[in-house]
């Protein structure tokens, strides 16, 4: 395994994490025995870098690493996040009714307790906020944080799907380390303003979904696809962009197969082609798809093969949103 530096903190990361979401939640049925021996696995192969989010599950995420982690503290670098609050509380995506985001600095405080609790351990690594709040100011948020690090319950911060604006905002009241933002072949908004200026500051990108949430193998219906996996709301599953994800998905496969890869493979390949300063969390529950996302983050892509895939993408632009409406509204905030 490689390993990436995360920011100027010195610490070195696995150049690959492992996303730990669908474990718990979103992506269908799960299997906890599965899981475990996935987060074994990853820990045999040296991902030391493992991410989670206070919603995954309602807590549930957190509470299954933590019969790992408590264990082998000194060989996980652990994220999750905050923000995300369920007025019933039961668990659902992120644009669903009952639903809704809290970046207080009261919340802050309220969150970070209850993740140590289910973590099981007395110092988070790496604490983002899943979101900016609209109805909050981001420095009052990132203060509250600063705080959790003066502590000792936090050692780094940061944000997740943030504008430009806000990160340097936040950057002015403590140092942040990580963005976490969806990024992959089909969604690369960030790269206009947002990765220059992350850049500029010293902050690490953290792609989450760099597979495209497996649209690359797995071309199929929303209406087909299990009925609490959240892609049913993604418009990329939708019959309108349908055919063109499907064609785009072909080819990619074709030139994948020509280097002895699957299209999931070439996908995770390009994320991590494209700096040293970006460490991607491909999510999984399974160890044979955890071998794969391994195996491509030895792959080396030639300057002919990134144009190859430039000019695939722009044959087949009609992709799709990544998020339905009401989730795109708390998106680069």
């Amino acid at each position: 395994m490689d390993y990436r530096a995360l920011g100027n903190t010195g610490e070195k990361l696995s150049a690959i994490g492992l996303g730990c979401m669908g474990m718990s939640f979103a992506y269908g049925p799960t299997d906890e025995q599965q899981s475990i021996a996935t987060l074994e696995r990853a820990l045999e192969r040296g991902i030391n870098f493992w991410d989670t989010a206070d919603m995954y599950g309602n807590g549930a995420n957190e509470e299954l690493l933590s019969k790992l982690l408590t264990s082998h503290r000194d060989q996980i670098f652990i994220a999750t996040k905050f923000g995300f609050r369920f007025k019933d509380g039961i668990a659902r995506s992120s644009a669903a009714a009952g639903t809704y985001f809290d970046g207080s600095p009261e919340w802050v405080k309220t969150a970070v307790e209850a993740s140590l609790k289910r973590l099981k351990i007395d110092t988070i690594d790496l604490y983002y906020a899943h979101r900016v709040d609209p109805n909050v100011p981001i420095e009052e948020t990132v203060g509250a944080m600063a705080d959790l690090v003066q502590a000792g319950k936090v050692r780094y911060i940061g944000l997740s799907e943030a504008s430009a604006a806000s990160i340097r905002k936040a950057h002015q009241v403590h140092p942040i380390t990580a963005l976490q933002s969806e990024y992959s072949l089909l969604s690369r908004d960030l790269e206009t303003e947002i990765l220059p200026t992350i850049r500029e500051l010293g902050i690490t990108l953290v792609p989450y979904s760099p597979l495209a949430r497996g649209l690359f193998d797995n071309i199929t219906q929303a209406d087909q696809l299990a009925p609490d996996d959240f892609r049913r709301s993604i418009p990329r599953y939708q019959a309108e962009y349908l055919d063109n994800n499907r064609k785009l998905a072909e080819g990619l496969q074709q030139l994948a197969a020509e280097k002895g890869l699957k299209g999931t493979q070439l996908a995770l390949a390009w994320v991590l082609a494209q700096g040293e300063d970006i460490i991607p969390i491909p999510g999984t529950k399974r160890i044979s798809y955890l071998e794969e996302n391994i195996a491509a983050s030895e792959v080396q892509l030639s300057a002919e093969d990134l144009q190859r895939i430039e000019t695939l993408l722009q044959q087949y632009p009609n992709t799709g949103e990544r998020y339905s409406e009401g989730s795109m509204k708390l998106v680069n905030h």
